[in-house]
């Protein structure tokens, strides 16, 4: 047990529950109303929003898998910054038009938005359906972080004792989120992002004095660990594979449930844009956490004897606590944990809540329970946001951890799936929604098939075209086939005067 480690990330874990807890008195709102419990009243500012969509977007999972996979598979790892760059000149456009749109209707989930602008309930809760499944697993593995600094700080695994860290930490989350609401994560996100930033920048700086400098780094490292590798008889490889990621990740980014609740939070449609501006600040320290993978690897921690255990039990996870254990003192591994501990609960609080506003509005109120009343409604997403934490429990805790992961690699495919509906609704509505649903369905089905073929443990399919093989993203070829058939669809339902018009919103609602 790492005594000094431990007290400073209890006593930082208290704080953040405190927080939780304490921020339901925050911008006081009526918390009977769905927008106020689930959306924050739709009152938060520039700063709140840009620290409530970083903290959203940039997991505890993802600072222990990037360095995870920079460590293990090299130069393929750092697929995640240029596609945190690329999203933000994509949804720069289009969320704030989401926004307009969705306070001028009282929307609070995009597939609210879809369900109005196409007037067809199937086809949003389609929607609705695909976002809460590729969020579940996306919740469980924010535990993988917990779970692995638990470890890290000499906790026991395995058995309930082992266990019990983990079971009262989302024990705390599902309580601060029940009685607050968004307001907590957003609050939390605060502490959470100053934790990660100091974490982040004295590991760059310390660890390369430590280690001999960068030179001495990078030396260290084999080429095919630095460089993706070439074309080879008409085989692609990773050069096709490697952007084809980027781009389908940073489309299906944005149009996660989570990152729509976010949006929705905000101020103003200027709120937003700000945002888009400033967030890439969020990439830059993205950079600097893929390159821990390189420290871990010319480091050799995962054959030192202090540390090889862990790295059998957790493999390349372990790259970056790691090297807070090993080459920091206790005090300072304290609050590396902390920050990646509390980076795990923001964003599953944002999860739960999300994944609840689409169980409420789009399943229960649509088809459920029309008529239930404002506190009903309300009452019904805090209980299913218990629900949907308890379920991601149950992933860690009874499910083996590659299984869990096997399941998220599938959350960008199905995401893809939904975005011809909620873009191209924002811009036009040409497309017919049946035409949609048929679009949805065909790519779903495929990607999913696609990712079978590996035992959905790769997100790559390879593409044989005139002699040369094109390996891509999963998802970004079932969002084409998703596309296509949209289009073609549409064409025979107009021609044969079976479409239908029906649109809650104007062109007005949108221009703001």
């Amino acid at each position: 047990m790492h005594v000094t480690a431990t007290i400073v990330f209890i006593a930082l874990f208290a704080v953040i529950t405190f927080m939780g807890f304490a921020s339901v008195h925050w911008r006081r709102g009526d918390m009977e109303h769905l927008h106020e419990w689930g959306l924050g009243g739709r009152r938060f500012g520039s700063w709140v929003t840009w620290f409530l969509i970083g903290g959203d977007l940039y997991t505890a999972y993802t600072f222990v898998a990037v360095p995870a996979l920079v460590f293990g598979a090299g130069a393929l790892g750092f697929f995640a910054v240029p596609y945190t760059v690329i999203v933000y000149p994509l949804v720069f456009a289009m969320l704030p038009r989401l926004w307009v749109v969705a306070r001028r209707h009282n929307f609070v989930t995009a597939s609210d938005f879809v369900a109005g602008r196409y007037g067809s309930p199937a086809l949003a809760l389609a929607i609705a359906i695909t976002g809460i499944v590729a969020t579940l697993p996306y919740i469980a593995l924010q535990l993988v972080g917990i779970q692995v600094v638990i470890g890290g700080l000499g906790f026991p695994t395995g058995g309930l004792l082992g266990e019990l860290p983990l079971i009262i930490a989302f024990a705390i989350l599902a309580a601060f989120t029940y009685t607050s609401g968004l307001r907590a994560p957003a609050s939390i996100a605060i502490l959470k992002d100053i934790l990660i930033y100091i974490t982040v920048i004295a590991m760059v700086v310390v660890l390369p004095f430590k280690l001999g400098g960068f030179a001495k780094i990078f030396a260290s490292v084999p080429s095919a660990h630095l460089l993706l590798p070439p074309i080879k008889d008409g085989n692609f490889g990773l050069q096709s594979f490697y952007p084809s990621l980027a781009f389908g990740s940073a489309l299906a980014l944005m149009f996660y449930p989570h990152a729509a609740t976010a949006v929705l939070s905000a101020k103003g449609p200027n709120t937003l844009r700000r945002n888009w501006i400033y967030l890439p600040a969020y990439s830059f320290v993205l950079g600097l956490i893929s390159l821990l993978g390189y420290f871990a690897f010319a480091s050799g921690i995962a054959t030192l004897p202090d540390l090889a255990p862990y790295f059998k039990q957790y493999g390349p996870q372990f790259a970056m606590p790691g090297l807070l254990l090993h080459f920091f003192p206790g005090w300072f591994t304290g609050v590396g944990f902390a920050a990646v501990a509390i980076g795990a609960l923001v964003p599953a609080a944002i999860m739960s809540i999300a994944a609840a506003n689409l169980f409420t509005r789009n399943v229960y109120k649509a088809f459920l329970n029309p008529d239930c009343s404002v506190k009903r409604e309300t009452d019904v997403a805090k209980l299913t946001s218990l629900v949907v934490k308890f379920g991601a429990l149950l992933f860690i805790l009874f499910l083996p951890l590659k299984y869990a992961i096997q399941l998220q690699l599938l959350g960008g495919i199905l995401i893809l799936q939904t975005v011809p509906a909620i873009v191209s609704g924002l811009y036009t509505r040409w497309f017919d929604p049946k035409a949609l649903l048929l679009g949805w369905a065909g790519g779903l089905l495929w990607g999913i098939w696609a990712a079978s073929l590996s035992g959905f443990t790769k997100s790559a399919y390879a593409l044989h075209l005139g002699g040369y093989v094109i390996p891509a993203y999963i998802g970004l070829y079932a969002l084409v086939i998703n596309l296509a058939i949209g289009i073609v669809a549409t064409l025979v339902v107009r021609a044969a005067g079976a479409a239908h018009d029906r649109d809650v919103t104007v062109s007005a609602d949108y221009v703001g």
